[in-house]
């Protein structure tokens, strides 16, 4: 955003997935927690991308968290 690039949500799924690959997986699911509240919202590819961050970094957990509340937030489970 500094640098002048408009965020959507196909940026941060791409941003979370360089992060989570790159080996910064808890930043992954910081950028994850912030999306609602800057107003982006949060797709299935997002989920996915934010439980992959999770089996990087061992937080199975915090997986079948964010799985189990994707129809919460009107998303379907395509795993």
């Amino acid at each position: 955003r500094e640098q002048g690039v408009e965020t959507n949500t196909i940026v941060y799924n791409a941003t979370m997935s360089a992060c989570s690959k790159g080996g910064a997986w808890e930043r992954a699911l910081e950028l994850f927690d912030d999306m609602p509240g800057l107003g982006h919202e949060r797709s299935t590819i997002t989920y996915n991308v934010a439980m992959s961050a999770c089996m990087r970094g061992g937080d199975w957990e915090r997986a079948l968290e964010l799985f189990d509340a994707m129809p919460d937030e009107g998303l379907e489970r395509d795993a």
